[in-house]
């Protein structure tokens, strides 16, 4: 299996939680969105639904004998056609729970695409178990150490050996498709990413570390002073005072916050490729709500909302459209059993929906192979049954935008790439191998870049404190 030497960017995970929140000096010159340096400024933002998201009343059938099918099984649950409340019409036969409004707007605009029938193929129906081998990308195996992003960062012929910021975890917690990561950075928000120290002592703090770190010229030191970089050029921008462009309305909770987050970080250009934000609280056992109403309406249109938030607030920065360069995917460990249960919701199920989102997505349409919904078409006679692997997805997404054709690494044992047409970009040859290949370079797509003077380099002033 492919291993990567520690670099001085593994310093960002691998020390303590302490040290990696410190920061000192203002950094002497740092570059940020140079095309010379950085030919890929494509950026992947995972968005996973934990418990188990019911995608069956997300996007369900609103014609043909599977709108019969779905009535029969949901007499409370099902999104009606007509009326208040009424499916939003994504073709002939697919229709959008009325809450997913402001994602509905992103699809007619050609920005989001929907993959039904897809996910997890290993047979489970415990949370945890597909939680982590959906984020290990191995379905089926627990025995990696590393996640799926981890080894695509690992593997990803075209990131610059000098990068503030490769990867963030916005949340509490680190997810597993970043496990064994050194090159991940964990931050809730923005603003709380500083030193942190009493104001008293905090510039005596700053320097000791600064001045420790540059003492040696080993990995651990180099290491040390990217670490206080990253956090003194984040807490240089002053981000507190971050406002939302364009009239982005994000919810008020914790995921507007971390979708807030996402974008501020997207703006400050300090060569972010990968980003995750968790969003729990979809395992509706009971009292989902009747006719496209109740607690997963108000869920799902906080999710919507975010979203929506998130690229409305990139679309126009200065001139710039960062959607361009983003990628959102948006996965859950597994849908719903197809049948209502007596307590107003539904069980573990199988087969669900991804949503891509992203300026460079074949938007507006639904992908994948419809599987039916007879009973003699359900995974166990049960659930609705998959027809696209998830790793079809995540693999078209790594080639296409990312430019990364490293599968037999980010994904061992796969070998099935076939792309769906969800993204535009370039498909290079799969590697199956687990010997990492780096492609030929090639130019940047018109439009790629749209940061004003990205030939020249933004250099921030040394500030002694």
């Amino acid at each position: 299996m492919f291993k990567k030497s520690i670099t001085r960017r593994g310093f960002l995970v691998g020390c303590s939680t302490a040290i990696a929140a410190m920061a000192g000096a203002r950094l002497s010159y740092v570059a940020f969105g140079s095309p010379e340096g950085e030919p890929n400024q494509e950026v992947l933002l995972v968005v996973f639904l934990r418990g188990g998201m019911d995608g069956l009343s997300v996007v369900m059938p609103i014609a043909g004998n599977d709108r019969g099918y779905y009535e029969a099984n949901r007499s409370d649950l099902a999104v009606p056609t007509s009326g208040d409340n009424a499916a939003l019409r994504l073709d002939d036969f697919f229709g959008l729970h009325p809450a997913a409004a402001p994602l509905y707007d992103l699809y007619q605009d050609g920005k989001a695409a929907v993959v039904h029938a897809a996910g997890l193929t290993s047979d489970t129906r415990s949370h945890f178990d597909a939680m982590q081998y959906m984020e290990l990308g191995t379905p089926g195996s627990k025995s990696m150490t590393t996640g799926w992003l981890t080894r695509h960062l690992q593997s990803s012929p075209n990131l610059p050996g000098e990068i503030i910021m490769p990867a963030m975890a916005v949340g509490n917690l680190q997810p597993t498709s970043l496990q064994g990561s050194r090159e991940s950075i964990g931050m809730t928000s923005a603003d709380s990413f500083d030193f942190g120290g009493h104001w008293r002592y905090e510039s005596w703090h700053r320097q000791a570390l600064r001045d420790m770190y540059q003492a040696g010229g080993s990995w651990l030191h180099q290491a040390g002073v990217q670490t206080l970089n990253a956090v003194d050029v984040i807490e240089f921008s002053n981000p507190g005072s971050y406002t939302p462009e364009n009239g982005a309305d994000y919810p008020n909770n914790s995921l507007g916050s971390n979708l807030k987050t996402v974008a501020q970080m997207i703006k400050m250009q300090l060569g972010m490729r990968v980003a995750t934000v968790d969003y729990g609280g979809w395992d509706t056992h009971e009292y989902q709500g009747n006719a496209g109403t109740g607690y997963f309406a108000s869920h799902l249109g906080t999710l919507a909302q975010g979203l929506n938030a998130l690229f409305t607030d990139l679309s126009n920065s200065g001139g710039t459209d960062h959607t361009k360069r983003l990628t959102v995917v948006v996965m859950s460990e597994f849908g719903r059993s197809f049948k209502e249960n007596a307590s107003g919701g539904t069980d573990h199920g199988h087969g669900n929906v991804m949503w891509v989102i992203g300026g460079n997505v074949n938007g507006g349409k639904v992908y994948g192979q419809w599987p039916g919904l007879h009973t003699d078409q359900l995974y166990d006679r049960r659930d609705l049954d998959i027809t696209t692997d998830y790793r079809r997805v995540l693999s078209e997404i790594l080639i296409r935008r990312m430019t990364n054709p490293n599968l037999g690494i980010v994904f061992p044992n796969y070998t099935d790439y076939s792309p769906l047409g969800i993204v535009q970009g370039t498909d290079l040859e799969p590697n199956y191998g687990d010997t990492p290949v780096t492609p030929p370079p090639t130019p940047t797509p018109p439009g790629n870049s749209t940061i004003p003077g990205a030939d020249k380099r933004l250099y921030l002033p040394l500030v002694n404190r």
